[in-house]
């Protein structure tokens, strides 16, 4: 099997370090890409430190990947060498329940397969991108727009399709009022594309820090959930409520800034359980709901409606060697607005 250089987190919460992990021989229907970037996602700190369950280490995360192909299966037929190409949070499913069937891979019935820490069809674990080479089946790999430079658009293969995708299903347009909670790497995503729908825009974070960028990415108005005028000034005021932080939210104040038959949505996922009053549903014929990440066929659909609107991820690019100081930083907030590895540094 090729074994390629790689960083992973050698045990649960350990910092990563440079190793090598093997990748399997390219099948008839199987791409080989060379990866250039990949994205740091706040998953891939919870995977690695145990937040959402115990894991197979050592383990190299990663679902924020961009490249170009350098090698294709007798079988394929959508892709060739040369070609740039980005895979985002799965790598397979079933194909065969409603779900799939759908193009909503994520949903799978029988299990989609993460590109990191799941069990593959072969029984060894996925390994992601922080590493010089992945294998990935044909229709799990998606083709980046030439008008989206690869290292910027590497986060939109989770952040972009994470909140396009619950957007786009609540008919997110023209009259609608969004507001989207944090401006970080999914919250600054979320800005962009809302805006390029044709929404109001609205940010609510814990401080007008980064209002200027807010405004600046789209927002329409920029409100600091710290100041209690916020949530008693606003009651009603929003259609749809973007919930993308990872961390516990008092879910009743939010609650009560949406309209009659409003939607908040998360697609933040903190590990603390949240409560709320059933009632603030109730009253407005509010929902509270939760969105993952789109399938193939609608996160193709995400970069393609990117490149048309010259929306693109806001990062930092790192070497290899910084990517726990990175992590630290994603936890104390403190990137502007994802960070991203230059994987030639690996």
């Amino acid at each position: 099997m090729p074994v390629v250089a790689a960083y992973a987190a050698p045990s649960e919460g350990a910092p990563l370090v440079p190793t090598t992990i093997e990748r399997r021989e390219p099948g008839p229907l199987d791409v080989v890409i060379d990866i250039a970037y990949a994205g740091i996602c706040h998953s891939d700190i919870h995977t690695v430190q145990g937040d959402w369950g115990p894991q197979h280490y050592p383990l190299a995360p990663g679902h924020e990947i961009a490249g170009t192909v350098s090698a294709v299966g007798s079988d394929v037929t959508r892709f060739a060498v040369g070609d740039r190409v980005g895979v985002g949070c799965l790598v397979n499913s079933c194909g065969e329940c409603d779900a799939c069937l759908r193009g909503e891979e994520q949903y799978c019935r029988g299990g989609a397969i993460g590109t990191y820490g799941a069990t593959d069809r072969d029984g060894t674990i996925t390994q992601g991108g922080y590493s010089r080479q992945v294998v990935v089946t044909e229709a799990f790999v998606l083709r980046i727009p030439d008008a989206i430079p690869l290292d910027r658009a590497a986060p939109l293969l989770c952040a972009g399709i994470t909140t396009y995708s619950p957007l786009r299903h609540w008919n997110v347009g023209p009259g609608t009022r969004v507001a989207v909670v944090g401006l970080g790497g999914l919250g600054h995503m979320a800005v962009q594309i809302a805006h390029a729908l044709g929404a109001e825009v609205t940010v609510l974070s814990q401080s007008l820090r980064k209002k200027d960028e807010g405004i600046r990415l789209g927002a329409d108005h920029y409100l600091a959930t710290s100041d209690p005028e916020t949530f008693s000034a606003n009651k009603r005021s929003f259609d749809v409520i973007l919930n993308t932080v990872s961390a516990p939210l008092p879910l009743d104040a939010y609650l009560n800034l949406i309209d009659t038959n409003g939607t908040m949505v998360s697609v933040g996922a903190p590990p603390e359980p949240m409560s709320f009053r059933a009632g603030l549903l109730l009253g407005g014929r509010r929902s509270l709901a939760g969105s993952s990440i789109g399938g193939i066929r609608e996160t193709q659909e995400m970069l393609d409606f990117c490149a048309e609107h010259g929306i693109a991820a806001e990062i930092e690019l790192i070497d290899a060697v910084g990517i726990n100081a990175a992590y630290a930083r994603v936890l104390a907030s403190d990137v502007k607005f994802r960070f991203v590895i230059d994987v030639a540094t690996i």
